[in-house]
């Protein structure tokens, strides 16, 4: 069988000065990930990740857990998340009445970034970003095809972010945009989203499952940033 796991990226650092980089917890959910792998006994004949800092320390740290050393992995562009800073940055350019609360909860964030991408993929978002929705769409599109094209009869493990994740499912279901951007906001960090495919077509099979986490002594460990 020809199977992919696109992983969501651990925990990272949400209200840092850098947030592309992995929390305690998210290296923790990452190295979890791969010890629940590795006892029952999952091999991998591609590890892909995006180019981001927190892509890279999640294959980190699910290797870790596999068992594995020195493992290289191929890097896709196509798996990096889109811009959200720059999205949510343009949204407030372009509303300036919409500020958040000068003590704002996660929650105030994802709700104005949900307008912001909501706007964007139709193209209604002022200002000059660094990737439109089109383009967004279409990498992702690239990225199902390489895999689809090459990755016959293999077990791929991909390490992405969320939105980048939300828009394969999108396509795969072939839904409106608004379900991607809801499929986005509520992926946990370190969920596996499984695919089959073969060189024609790909099927999703799994969203958001996080088995490596769902037991009583780690729900502390769920996230969503």
């Amino acid at each position: 069988m020809s199977e992919v796991y696109f992983v969501r990226h651990g925990q990272a650092s949400f209200g840092s000065d850098n947030y592309d980089k992995l929390s305690e917890t998210g290296h923790e959910q990452a190295r979890l990930l791969g010890e629940y792998f590795r006892e029952r006994d999952m091999q991998f004949d591609h590890i892909l990740t995006g180019n981001m800092v927190r892509h890279r320390e999640t294959a980190e740290g699910i290797c870790q857990g596999l068992g594995l050393s020195d493992t290289a992995f191929e890097v896709f562009e196509e798996l990096n998340e889109f811009d959200f800073h720059s999205i949510r940055a343009a949204y407030c350019a372009q509303f300036p009445d919409e500020k958040l609360p000068e003590k704002p909860a996660i929650a105030d964030f994802f709700k104005q970034l949900r307008k912001g991408i909501l706007l964007w993929s139709r193209d209604e978002l002022a200002g000059e970003l660094p990737e439109t929705w089109s383009c967004f769409e279409a990498r992702v599109q690239r990225l199902r095809e390489d895999l689809m094209a090459r990755c016959v009869g293999k077990r791929v493990l991909a390490v992405s972010s969320g939105g980048a994740i939300a828009m394969v499912m999108r396509q795969l279901l072939q839904a409106p945009c608004e379900t991607m951007i809801e499929l986005n906001l509520q992926t946990r960090n370190t969920a596996l989203i499984h695919c089959v495919f073969n060189a024609r077509l790909m099927r999703l099979c799994g969203f958001n499952s996080v088995p490596h986490l769902d037991r009583p002594d780690r729900a502390s460990l769920i996230t969503y940033a």
